[in-house]
């Protein structure tokens, strides 16, 4: 039988890059940096994150599922893993917005050598490796990436991938199977390293546009609803369960990202819209001061991308104009003497010299099954040099469905404690001390281990540093016209693995 595992992922969002730690049995730990700390937030990168990242959510949006869209620049965190046995290094993107896992490989002349601050990369090679294989078309994986048989693929060829971005930029390779490191929690505040077998893509070519990106890394880890996601295939043989959380630190600086069935504590849960791409919930109402806005029920339905989106990779938070005019309108409303000014040509700021708390009111967003999600004064508001500004913005000017795209990032996500359950297809949150430890299930013994993001010592761990600007991929199928060339480029580079060094991950930073 084999023993249902608990991953477990911290992330404690720091000033200074660190390594957190662990030992024993279900789970695992990465420490981070935030991207705006202390004296680099500033309004043009928070703004500038997260239209880049939109491009790439609205992909899905405006485009039907396997559009392109151009992601770049809106990375926050990046880990390093280990894959292959023996295990090489990869520093990879940590992203719930993107399914796939993939990293670029050895023979791919027109990656990048070097990415962000300087770091060496390095190139995958499946036969440097005693545990990695090729991935047919006839394997089953390829048959439901691609959602049938695509012409030009079929029997023991080589299954193909292709990342586009908006901007005419590409990334292609193939799909391979091999193992990755991670770690289980063990007991209360311990973890032990362990492995599972994971098919993730081998990037293989890149169009002009990403060769010479300062911002490259090795590679990309989805956390997507997809069942291509690494947590959907550890989470098919049994090792995990098909369920994750996280919870930012606004206070403090520190978090947590989990993988497993968290029951302490207790989460109000809400049903996913069913047929989205991402991680989308039904909202019903919305309270400013507790006096109900006054909104059409259609507010709340109208348009193909339904309900709000809620992604832990956008930085502010992002509202239809018929919902962002009268909450901006109602808020103000509670200072009708306040000058306001506009910044950057986009935020709205103003002098204030009170408490925010007091001077403002409380803003409640409602949804189905009774859940709530509360947003104080100082959570909204935030200090940009002598002022206060308004963290709310007018999703209108990102997408061409301008009508009711709703975004909710760390503006409004933070100090709460998230929760995924895809098993049961919900989502849920209530406030919490993302300071403190929360308890997981291990489903086997029924045992609750304690988990707490500043309290693991070492024994494995993934390394998750933070950094300001990464080409994000959005994992599409690729067309049929180019599938022969695609393999034609697939051999080629399957042969020159025999002939390059992988990269000496002793070599890297």
């Amino acid at each position: 039988m084999v023993k249902l595992e608990l991953l477990l992922v911290f992330i404690i969002i720091g000033i200074g890059i660190g390594i957190g730690s662990a030992s024993g049995g279900i789970g695992g730990v990465i420490k981070v940096n935030y991207k705006f700390s202390g004296s680099e937030r500033t309004l043009s990168a928070l703004k500038a994150h997260d239209q880049k990242r939109h491009l790439r959510l609205l992909a899905g949006v405006d485009l039907p599922i396997g559009g392109t869209g151009r992601p770049d620049s809106v990375g926050l965190y990046y880990a390093k893993i280990g894959i292959g046995t023996p295990s090489n290094d990869y520093y990879v993107q940590v992203d719930t917005g993107s399914d796939i896992m993939w990293v670029n490989c050895i023979g791919c002349d027109q990656c990048p050598r070097r990415g962000y601050h300087g770091l060496e990369l390095a190139f995958y090679n499946r036969k440097d490796s005693l545990s990695g294989k090729l991935v047919s078309c006839g394997n089953q994986f390829c048959k439901d990436v691609n959602r049938g048989s695509v012409s030009g693929c079929y029997g023991n060829n080589s299954c193909y991938f292709s990342e586009n971005y908006g901007d005419g930029s590409y990334s292609m390779g193939y799909f391979v199977e091999d193992v990755v490191q991670y770690d289980q929690v063990s007991g209360d505040l311990q973890t032990n390293s362990t492995n599972g077998t994971v098919i993730f893509g081998c990037g293989g070519t890149q169009s002009v546009d990403l060769r010479s990106s300062d911002d490259a890394l090795d590679g990309v880890l989805g956390f997507g609803k997809s069942n291509s996601s690494m947590l959907s295939q550890l989470a098919s043989s049994g090792r995990v369960k098909k369920m994750f959380a996280h919870c930012l630190d606004g206070v403090n600086g520190g978090g947590i990202f989990a993988i497993g069935n968290v029951v302490k504590p207790k989460v109000t849960m809400t049903a996913l819209v069913p047929n989205q791409q991402h991680y989308n919930v039904n909202m019903t109402a919305v309270d400013v001061g507790y006096q109900s806005l006054n909104l059409s029920a259609e507010v709340f339905t109208n348009g193909v991308n339904k309900g709000v989106i809620i992604d832990s990779g956008t930085t502010l938070a992002y509202l239809p104009e018929v919902i962002y005019g009268p909450l901006v309108k109602k808020i103000l409303s509670w200072q009708p003497d306040l000058r306001l000014r506009t910044v950057h040509d986009e935020y709205t700021c103003f002098e204030y010299s009170g408490s925010v708390d007091d001077g403002f009111p409380r803003v409640n967003f409602h949804f189905e099954n009774s859940l709530s999600l509360r947003v104080r004064p100082h959570e909204y508001l935030f200090a940009y040099e002598d002022l206060f500004c308004i963290g709310w913005q007018n999703s209108g000017s990102l997408s061409r469905d301008k009508w009711n795209l709703t975004v909710f990032g760390d503006l409004v996500l933070s100090n709460k404690l998230v929760l995924y359950d895809l098993e049961k297809q919900a989502i849920g949150w209530t406030e919490y001390n993302c300071s403190s430890s929360i308890g997981l299930k291990d489903e086997i013994t029924g045992s609750v281990h304690l988990v707490g993001a500043h309290s693991l010592s070492a024994y494995y761990t993934f390394t998750l540093h933070n950094k300001k600007k990464l080409k994000n991929p959005i994992f599409i199928v690729l067309g049929r016209k180019v599938w022969e060339g695609m393999r034609m480029r697939v051999d080629q580079l399957d042969y020159m693995a025999d002939d390059r060094e992988v990269t000496d991950s002793s070599r890297r930073i």
